[in-house]
């Protein structure tokens, strides 16, 4: 968990940033109102659950799709699958992420972002989106020593 989404990821009340990257990686479009029907041992179990392999990509999706049908009597929406995600290469800073930086009076250097882990590459991405509420960016770029 990242120090920026306490306030909301120890209750679970929103999908972790972890979680998302898995949802992303198995291409499931997990809605909120799924999030908020799943208990808390259900809600712990995807947090910790391994998807980095393929077998482990698969078992979670499976799983999750459990879930889902089991609340809502129909699985979730399925996403293409990046074959190479973004946060995932560390040779370019997403477009998005560079512009966010930019409107926050923030330089990111390449070096900067091939020294992130995968998953703060993701965060950075996702919080960057226009369509995302962006009120964590700048916490995101203190919390990875990026300013």
């Amino acid at each position: 968990m990242f120090k920026f989404e306490a306030d909301f990821v120890e209750s679970l009340r929103c999908i972790p940033m972890q979680v998302r990257m898995k949802l992303d990686t198995c291409g499931i479009k997990l809605k909120l109102t799924h999030w908020h029907q799943f208990n808390r041992k259900e809600r712990e179990s995807l947090v910790i659950m391994p998807c980095t392999t393929e077998e482990e990509v698969k078992t979670y999706g499976e799983c999750l799709q459990r879930l889902v049908i089991q609340y809502t009597g129909k699985p979730a929406s399925e996403l293409a699958i990046a074959e190479n995600p973004p946060w995932l290469n560390e040779t370019k800073i997403p477009e998005t992420v560079r512009e966010k930086a930019t409107e926050m009076n923030v330089s990111l250097s390449l070096q900067q972002w091939q020294k992130l882990t995968p998953d703060r590459r993701f965060a950075l991405i996702k919080l960057s989106r226009p369509s995302h509420e962006n009120k964590n960016f700048l916490p995101a770029m203190k919390e990875f020593q990026l300013l």
